[in-house]
């Protein structure tokens, strides 16, 4: 493979058109939005590159796979977001790699973009370790289009138990979640909730018998970085709500039609949703620097490269440590705080002033398990878990979604949900998309297609999709 520098040697440079100093941002999570915030009244110009036009809250992702909200509700159009700020330029497109030789951005279409700094904070994706057929037959949860794919594929799992009753014996109504961090934990409790709501949907089949939520997680507790006792609480309040909570337990590989667990085990099922680990950005591996096993960048603790103090890598593509050593987790705060520092630091060395190590303000982790149920842990050792740490929870995320419309209409979703004991968004909406070329190799007869494919194949509609990624 060529690269970077000989592969877009012609093509066009994008500058944002004065003589100041241009500040690159690859990524609008909350990282990226952190940077350009903090450098609003700086005299230099900003381009922030995505390749989707929105922000999402990818902590309430799983409340779009399982009904609970609308994907608006936790996305909002990044333009609007920066409306108001003069410096800022927004560039929707696919950064391709990173030419720190000529200081340039590769797009993806061919067009270069140059800087004088750069902050890349393009994320994580979904990490398979290796398990064979994982990647192809699991269900990932890192973008919106992955939350509405599986909310279709969810619900057309209950149409399709209605048509023929004989399938819940082949694993449709089977759902089986691998990881027992935060986002298993919550997409468990969540199910189990959706199924309540089915209930009244179809009322004449007996939904509780036959649907199953299975959660596996390979370390011997669930929520593994939290304190024993909530570690604890979360088990029981699972189970109790009826989820099969397998610790200590290791995916072998993953077929089709079901999980084939190394005790032996095979767990049939139509639905595998995959919440065991992320992985740097591939962004991360044309920066031409040293990286960790998971791909994440090794950075100084300013947050810059070692060798470029003109780049700079935040959020979960950074494998930045405090003092002693210890990896930050990846959460949120932590992407957020980096980013603010990150242009603190560009700031500095425009300055000529003395850049400074980065160090991460604990404010504490909280994970819901379900309605009137949740875990935190606040700063100052104070532990919550029950009901307060839920109605703790709920205002926290609420007040961190970006934009009032958004956090507006996800507070009345939740109010409606909580009161009614209803999903509101139970709607099947096809992502032709995604699901043309796995329907077509249907229909040509592929040997390779599974049952899910068949059953989207079966109830594809010309329905638009409600979201599109970028090219």
């Amino acid at each position: 493979m060529a690269s970077p520098s000989t592969q877009y040697a012609d093509t066009a440079v994008s500058e944002p058109g004065s003589d100041r100093d241009h500040v690159v941002v690859i990524g609008a999570g909350f990282a990226g939005l952190e940077v350009v915030k903090e450098l609003a009244d700086a005299p230099i110009d900003i381009t922030l590159i995505d390749r989707n036009n929105y922000h999402k809250f990818q902590p309430l992702l799983y409340e779009v796979a399982m009904a609970g909200l609308e994907a608006d509700d936790i996305a909002h159009n990044v333009r609007d977001i920066f409306r108001k700020q003069p410096n800022v330029q927004f560039r929707m497109g696919t950064v391709a790699a990173v030419d720190r030789e000529r200081q340039r951005v590769q797009m993806a279409d061919g067009a270069a973009v140059a800087y004088d700094y750069l902050v890349v904070c393009a994320g994580a994706v979904t990490h398979y370790f290796g398990v064979p057929g994982a990647e192809a037959h699991a269900f990932p949860l890192k973008n919106i289009p992955d939350a509405i794919k599986l909310r279709n594929h969810a619900l057309r799992q209950f149409e399709r138990f209605d048509r023929d009753p004989v399938a819940a014996g082949e694993g449709a109504l089977t759902f089986v979640l691998v990881g027992g961090g935060p986002t298993g934990v919550e997409m468990a409790g969540a199910l189990v909730e959706l199924f309540s709501t089915l209930e009244g949907d179809f009322a004449h089949l007996d939904i509780q018998e036959h649907a199953r939520v299975v959660l596996i997680e390979m370390q011997d507790e669930l929520l593994p970085p939290y304190e024993p006792s909530l570690q604890q609480y979360t088990r029981e309040t699972l189970e109790q709500r009826g989820v099969e909570v397998r610790t200590g337990t290791v995916v072998e590989h993953v077929e089709g039609t079901g999980v084939q667990l190394a005790s032996g085990d095979w767990v049939p099922t139509q639905t595998l949703v995959w919440a065991a680990g992320v992985r740097a950005h591939p962004l991360a591996d044309t920066l031409d620097t040293p990286q960790q096993g998971n791909g994440a960048v090794v950075v100084e603790r300013t947050l810059s490269l070692p060798d470029d103090d003109r780049v700079y890598v935040v959020g979960d593509m950074a494998a930045a440590e405090d003092a002693d050593g210890t990896p930050y987790p990846g959460v949120a705060q932590v992407a957020m705080q980096q980013g603010r520092h990150a242009a603190h630091q560009i700031l500095a060395l425009r300055d000529g002033q003395e850049r400074t190590a980065f160090t991460y303000r604990n404010l504490g982790q909280m994970a819901t398990i379900g309605r009137n149920a949740a875990v935190g842990e606040l700063p100052g050792g104070i532990k919550l878990k029950g009901v307060t740490a839920w109605v703790l929870w709920v205002f926290i995320h609420i007040a961190k979604i970006v934009g009032f419309r958004n956090r507006a209409s996800a507070f009345v979703n939740w109010m409606y949900n909580y009161f009614t004991y209803q999903r509101s968004a139970r709607l099947i909406l096809d992502m032709p998309s995604a699901s043309a070329p796995r329907a077509s190799a249907l229909v040509n007869g592929s040997a390779e297609a599974t049952p899910q494919d068949a059953e989207e194949a079966t109830d594809a509609s010309p329905a638009p999709a409600p979201t599109a990624q970028a090219a």
